[in-house]
């Protein structure tokens, strides 16, 4: 936008401050943000591996039905979002490290104001460049078109002439080029996703291009967070401590549920997290041993622990804590040596979580610590095999970041910028023992555990943190949260007095 100085209506002394103050906000108005300057980093990295010969192209989530004509909440494809930092449907992102000036094309759904009347504000081409740092935005109904073009070596209008994308259409003129997409993969009995569409009419249409598949390369670099990927986790986290501590003010005998929920997405949304990062998982009493347990209608009761696996996503960072603790304010003895357990299982998995571990390492350990404990507890006679496994069931650790469950698998070695949960847990089901096969060795099993399963049955524990990784050591981020028995029991009786969420 233009400034326009009307000099002649100013003193002559007052026209250099003024000019001054101008070129600063004009400076202002041009410097790219944060966000920005760390999308275009994070494409000059992914543009470097690429090469010349090749041609990225990725695609945004669709839209999803709720019903009817109600739509889910929409959300970004992760890979496209870490890219270009869009939120917005109908979005795609070329990529052709060959071109002499125009390596990154942004294609962004034409604007409607008849449409936006109803479903609200639609980037502007500049405001999609200053957002991503991406000079070439064209509308997405000229993808196809683009497309062809190039893959038909004709160039595709001034932008994109023979010159500019010489070395692509070199590639594909010898057969070399390779044309890089995220392969994901349609469950059974669902539709082709957009990507398999998508090479569905190329192959049909085009050749001298080999399909390669972009997601491992992504992977790599979404793994290790940006400076700016660890200031939004970390912020997302915090919300989500105080949340957190929000939902324990409101647990108490008689009330329900729900109303721990609502209380702790009422923070999240209150400090600025518009999502959080999972459905919160809020299961009182016997719900505590559901891994997952969606309803959260339950009324709780005195003497129940109360188990809250509950985060917020802010700046598409998404954090993960899970607390457990007791709904009248302490702890009885049988709940403690469950959760005494957890506690030390964590603590001793924390140790191992060192620059060069994995999270395989990091669970083998919890599995060991809980496989003695179990044992002393008369919960398994064995710590040999697979008996804990009735009583543990998942994972100890996952990566975080863009999704809760992020990129990252057990065995991939720990470097500083990784971020990640430790997250053990014990759930006692009378059920468990109850559905095993009942052959000569399980019901001498079940015989003698089955008086620890009746005096520990219903108690589910589970104790998680966000944690990353730094050059001397693990950093927790979400140690605001009480967490040993004794903090636990101290903030249930003096922080409900506290008053709301600060």
């Amino acid at each position: 936008m233009s400034l326009l100085i009307p000099e002649l209506l100013m003193p002559r002394t007052c026209r250099p401050a003024i000019l001054v103050v101008c070129a600063l906000l004009i400076a202002r108005s041009l410097a790219a943000s944060p966000l920005s300057e760390d999308l275009t980093s994070r494409r000059a990295k992914l543009l470097d591996r690429l090469g010349p010969e090749t041609m990225a192209i990725l695609l945004s989530a669709p839209a999803r039905v709720y019903s009817g004509d109600v739509d889910y909440e929409y959300r970004q494809d992760s890979n496209l979002y870490y890219l270009t930092g869009v939120t917005q449907e109908d979005t795609i992102l070329v990529l052709m490290p060959g071109n002499v000036s125009r390596r990154e094309v942004l294609f962004i759904k034409d604007r409607n104001p008849e449409r936006e009347h109803w479903t609200g504000h639609l980037l502007s081409r500049d405001e999609a460049r200053e957002r991503t740092g991406i000079t070439t935005v064209l509308p997405t109904s000229a993808f196809d078109a683009f497309l062809g073009a190039v893959l038909s070596r004709e160039g595709y209008g001034s932008q994109f002439d023979g010159k500019e994308i010489a070395a692509f259409a070199s590639a594909l003129e010898g057969g070399r080029a390779k044309l890089a997409l995220v392969m994901d993969a349609a469950d059974a009995g669902d539709p082709p996703t957009r990507t398999q569409q998508l090479l569905q009419r190329l192959r049909d249409r085009y050749v001298g291009y080999v399909p390669v598949d972009i997601a491992p390369t992504l992977k790599t670099f979404r793994m290790v967070k940006t400076p700016y990927e660890l200031e939004m986790l970390t912020r997302a986290t915090d919300i989500s401590a105080e949340a957190q501590m929000a939902g324990m003010r409101a647990a108490a005998p008689g009330a329900f549920e729900y109303q721990v929920k609502a209380a702790i997405e009422a923070v999240h949304r209150a400090r600025g997290a518009v999502s959080w990062a999972y459905p919160s998982i809020v299961g009182s009493g016997p719900n505590a041993t559901i891994l997952h347990y969606p309803e959260a209608d339950r009324q709780m009761q005195a003497g129940e622990l109360l188990l809250v696996d509950a985060a917020a996503n802010y700046g598409y960072q998404a954090s993960d804590i899970t607390r457990t603790y007791p709904v009248s304010g302490r702890f009885s003895d049988v709940q403690r040596d469950i959760y005494d357990l957890v506690l030390h299982a964590q603590e001793e998995a924390i140790k191992i979580a060192t620059p060069g571990a994995t999270l395989a390492a990091i669970h083998n350990r919890t599995v060991d610590v809980l496989k003695e404990g179990l044992l002393k507890l008369g919960l398994i006679t064995d710590t040999s095999g697979q008996q804990y496994a009735m009583w543990f069931t998942h994972g100890t650790s996952h990566f975080i970041g863009i999704d809760v469950h992020d990129v990252g698998g057990r065995n991939d070695v720990l470097v500083p910028g990784m971020t990640f949960t430790i997250e053990p847990g014990v759930y006692i089901r009378q059920s468990v023992i109850d559905n095993l096969p009942k052959t000569p060795a399980n019901l001498d099993l079940i015989g003698k555990i089955q008086a620890a399963v009746t005096k520990y049955a219903d108690v589910g524990v589970r104790i998680e943190d966000s944690f990353v990784m730094e050059a001397d050591g693990v950093r927790n981020l979400s140690v605001a949260v009480p967490k040993s028995i004794k903090d636990i029991e101290a903030f249930m009786r003096t922080g409900r007095t506290s008053g709301g969420a600060r």
